[in-house]
């Protein structure tokens, strides 16, 4: 099981559908930079928002913690956030993946496209739940719950992007019942 380093959004979305534990289940352990802890856990707190409280959960129980950047990495992440128009918070995540040799859990484009520039594994909510899916800890109707609730409202998926997931949830419960 690798080591993670998570973006705010994949946590958030998980935690607003009752899945963060999937994240638990799929890495042997789930790092976020102060920043990101601040976004999905503080300011979820203070917005009252109920997926804070299973962040919160997972921070207490211990497989979802967050590590500081070191002044170097830190100093990095600025010049990287000015040099690529991401926020700190990403280039911070992004980095500290790096540095940590871990694979990054992230949702936006943006920052998927530069972390695989960097050499890393990107993983998204759908990648969670799809492999999921293939790990038989989910089943098809709940990738279709999760495209219905997040996609939407949250996630703002195109048509398309839900139709290939769900196609692809589709193909690998085909496959796993042969």
């Amino acid at each position: 099981m690798p080591v993670v380093v998570a973006d705010a959004g994949p946590l958030i979305h998980l935690a607003q559908i009752g899945r963060l534990g999937l994240v638990r289940s799929l890495f042997r352990s789930v790092i976020v930079t102060p920043r990101v802890k601040m976004e999905v856990f503080d300011e979820g707190v203070r917005l009252g928002c109920a997926d804070a409280e299973a962040v919160g959960e997972a921070l207490s129980e211990g497989w979802l913690r967050f590590e500081s950047v070191s002044e170097r990495l830190a100093k990095r992440a600025i010049r990287l956030a000015e040099g690529e128009n991401v926020s700190l918070a990403d280039a911070e995540t992004l980095l500290l993946a790096e540095a940590k040799r871990a694979e990054l859990l992230v949702d936006e484009k943006p920052l998927s496209n530069l972390a695989r520039m960097y050499g890393l594994k990107v993983w998204s909510t759908w990648t969670v739940l799809l492999e999921s899916l293939s790990l038989g800890l989910i089943e098809v109707a709940d990738v279709e719950s999760a495209i219905d609730e997040l996609g939407g409202k949250r996630h703002k998926l195109r048509e398309k992007q839900a139709k290939e997931i769900l196609d692809a949830a589709k193909f690998i419960a085909a496959k796993k019942a042969k």
